[in-house]
């Protein structure tokens, strides 16, 4: 064996905690793979979901405003970069498996679709069989990424990818991914709702800023703090910590998530992603050549749900216009 991927099953052996889950006794992967000479697995999946086509496009999909006219804003990309670097502080203060923990953190969102929920929403609507990002995630790893082959990650990446929003994961790495994209989401949905003006930092109730913090450094310090003490048996928080935490997640649903000015233009973005699923239920042969494959495997609906989730927001609208708004005449 390569002496590094040795130093790396010492490390493993000698400093995570008895909770962690280690590399070496993953559950392995679908097919089978030869191991590689330096990297761990999980090492190896977090490369792959690196340097996949879905985390790019990550970029240009809405996080919560959709087309802000700023370059400060979040998108779904900076949100996923933001969870991946609070979930590895909590999981090194908990001596995890930092490696398993950011290969879930950076594709968490990997099935999310252009502007936001209100995308998703769209989609569980139109579609028969309903429409989850955290499922479509798995469609993307599996089924969709490399013309179809999929990234082939291990069973324990895969799980938390799944169980990142409603459900428990299997691995306490996976814990501490679900505890982290809501404790960035929150905190980071407060600071581009301050540069939209919708809010200021003493909109904030005064009770949950006397134990949180007063910025958002302050808010996610404590949090993180928190869980880490909380300890590796049970990813959580402390009672005082929890109920501030969770009056701060109320909050932010009846101030900015619900506030008509950031749903003001979800309601073009509804109509034009139920045109286009129209379009293509019609016109199946106008889908690339990979979704093709997956109607004949999964039928209709499904194929088209993985490629308008798949889109951009600039895509999707791009091809809106294509497909839709009449061009002038151009002459001959």
């Amino acid at each position: 064996m390569f002496e590094a991927k040795q130093r790396l099953m010492q490390y493993e052996k000698l400093m995570l905690c008895e909770q962690a889950q280690s590399s070496f006794s993953s559950k392995g992967r679908e097919r089978p793979e030869e191991p590689d000479e330096v990297r761990t697995d999980f090492q190896r999946d977090r490369d792959r979901i690196l340097h996949s086509n879905a985390f790019r496009r990550l970029k240009h999909k809405t996080q919560v405003f959709l087309s802000p006219a700023g370059d400060h804003y979040r998108t779904r990309l900076t949100h996923t970069l933001e969870v991946s670097q609070i979930a590895r502080t909590i999981a090194r203060g908990l001596l995890l498996n930092e490696d398993l923990t950011e290969a879930i953190a950076l594709g968490h969102d990997l099935g999310h679709t252009p502007f936001g929920h209100a995308g998703e929403r769209t989609l569980n609507e139109l579609n028969p069989d309903g429409f989850h990002h955290y499922e479509q995630g798995l469609r993307v790893v599996d089924l969709i990424e490399k013309d179809g082959k999929g990234l082939n990650l291990t069973y324990e990446v895969r799980d938390g990818i799944l169980k990142h929003t409603n459900m428990t994961a299997e691995t306490k790495e996976g814990c501490v991914v679900r505890k982290a994209d809501v404790i960035a989401y929150i905190n980071h949905d407060i600071d581009d709702s301050i540069r939209a003006g919708i809010l200021t930092e003493e909109d904030i109730p005064k009770q949950i800023r006397d134990i949180l913090g007063n910025s958002k450094s302050e808010r996610i310090a404590t949090l993180v703090k928190d869980v880490i003490l909380h300890g590796a048996d049970e990813i959580g928080m402390s009672a005082e910590i929890e109920i501030a935490f969770d009056t701060l997640h109320k909050f932010m649903f009846d101030s900015v998530y619900f506030n008509p000015k950031c749903k003001s233009e979800e309601a073009k973005a509804k109509a034009m992603i139920i045109k286009l699923y129209e379009y293509y239920q019609r016109h199946i042969e106008k889908l690339p050549a990979e979704y093709l494959n997956l109607a004949y495997n999964y039928g209709t609906d499904r194929a088209v749900c993985d490629y308008i989730a798949g889109m951009t927001d600039g895509f999707a609208v791009e091809t809106f216009k294509e497909l839709f708004i009449p061009k002038g005449w151009a002459g001959y």
